[in-house]
C-alpha cells in the first residue's frame, strides 16, 4: 500500500531525474524515527494523504473483487494453461475462496443454530417510591 523509502527514491529518480537517498525520504515520515523531528505541517500533509489513501482503497483494482476474479479468468483461459493439472484447480480454488469470502475479516455472529442472538433476560422490578423508601430504611436499620 505504501512505498517505502527506496521505491520512493526510486520513483524520484524516474519522475524527477533528482536523486534522493532513502534517508532523505524516511526524514518526511512522522512514524519513522528519522521523520519524528519534522514540522507540523507536514505530519499534518504526511496524515492527510494516508488517510485519503486508506479511505480510497477501492481506487486500487486489487482490492476489488471483480478484478481479482476477472484477472483469475484470464489465467485460466491462456492457451498454455488450459490443460495444466496444477495451475487450473489451483486459480480455481482461489477464485473459490474469492467469492466465499476467505481473504475478509468478515465474521457473523449468529444464536444457537444459526438463529438470531438472544438478548439476556432482565427482571424488572416495579415498585413505588414509598416501597423503595421502606426498602431502604430496612436496610440502614440492618447494618
Amino acid at each position: 500500500m505504501y512505498e517505502t523509502p527506496s521505491e520512493t527514491a526510486k520513483g524520484v529518480q524516474e519522475e524527477f531525474g533528482i536523486t534522493v537517498t532513502k534517508q532523505q525520504c524516511e526524514a518526511y515520515d512522522p512514524t519513522k524515527k528519522t521523520g519524528q523531528d519534522l514540522s507540523e505541517e507536514f505530519k499534518k500533509e504526511f496524515y492527510r494523504v494516508r488517510k485519503e489513501m486508506n479511505d480510497n482503497l477501492s481506487a486500487i483494482p486489487i482490492a476489488n473483487i471483480a478484478y481479482r476474479l476477472k484477472r483469475l479468468q484470464r489465467f485460466i483461459d491462456l492457451e498454455q494453461f488450459k490443460e495444466n493439472p496444477v495451475i487450473v484447480p489451483s486459480l480455481m480454488e482461489q477464485a473459490a475462496k474469492e467469492v466465499g469470502g476467505l481473504y475478509t475479516n468478515r465474521k457473523e455472529i449468529t444464536g444457537a443454530g444459526g438463529g438470531p442472538l438472544q438478548s439476556e433476560n432482565v427482571t424488572q422490578v416495579v415498585a413505588t417510591p414509598e416501597q423503595i423508601r421502606q426498602g431502604l430504611d430496612e436496610l440502614k436499620g440492618k447494618y
